[in-house]
């Protein structure tokens, strides 16, 4: 068994997890997963790398992210020079992100709630990612077309928008739905899932999204790369339904 170092905080069940024999470093509230990485913040989920090739693709050189996590996407981005800007509820994040996953100090972070930021800031992106949970469901004012609408102002005009979706099984219609409320935002909405797999992710991408291309590993982490190479190769585009 490999001997695993284990820091916890004081209060609400958040637990950073060191695993030496491996190098990965894992988050978590309560019974819910943040973040997983290797031991340079490089993450180890096959979705964040799907969103990390989908910006890649995109273009995208600043891109706000709603909902922090362990900042993995970030400190991905930023090694590759792409801005970032992060909005959390929970400053607390940050700093986990900041000391156990490598988040560079040059990535702007803003302890608010994503709807209100998007509200007060004057700014525009190429790409807003977002991924912000409260007790794995996406909070309600945050699925709505006013959220979405919201969304759209502060892209520019070729952004992109991502969105994760968490998928208990093949007949949990939440990523559908919140895909059909998407497209009455958006013209092009696409879902990237991997049918057949359960407690899986699901990634809606909209916006200028028609050329998007299926993910491939770009920036290989120290542990797990092949089996996310191979999780990755499950990915793939599939039609909304109504």
């Amino acid at each position: 068994m490999p001997r695993k170092k284990t820091s916890a905080t004081a209060d609400h069940g958040l637990v950073v997890e060191y695993n030496n024999a491996s190098g990965k470093v894992s988050f978590w509230q309560k019974d819910d997963n943040h973040s997983l990485a290797d031991s340079r913040g490089i993450s180890t989920a096959d979705y964040i790398h799907a969103m990390y090739g989908f910006l890649r693709q995109a273009g995208s050189r600043h891109v706000l992210m709603i909902g922090c996590g362990g900042g993995t996407l970030a400190t991905m981005l930023r090694r590759v020079g792409v801005r970032v800007t992060m909005v959390d509820i929970d400053g607390r994040s940050f700093e986990i992100a900041s000391t156990y996953f490598h988040l560079p100090a040059d990535v702007e972070c803003h302890i608010a709630d994503g709807e209100a930021f998007l509200k007060k800031t004057g700014d525009k992106y190429d790409a807003v990612v977002l991924d912000a949970y409260c007790d794995n469901e996406i909070p309600r004012h945050m699925r709505s077309r006013r959220f979405f609408n919201l969304v759209k102002s502060r892209l520019k005009l070729r952004g992109v928008v991502l969105l994760n979706l968490i998928v208990r099984d093949d007949d949990d219609g939440t990523p559908d739905r919140i895909a059909r409320m998407m497209q009455r935002t958006w013209r092009q909405v696409r879902l990237l899932d991997a049918v057949g797999h359960e407690g899986r992710n699901a990634v809606a991408v909209a916006g200028a999204v028609k050329n998007l291309k299926r993910p491939r590993l770009l920036m290989r982490p120290k542990c797990c790369a092949k089996s996310l190479a191979r999780d990755l190769r499950t990915l793939d585009f599939r039609p909304v339904r109504a």
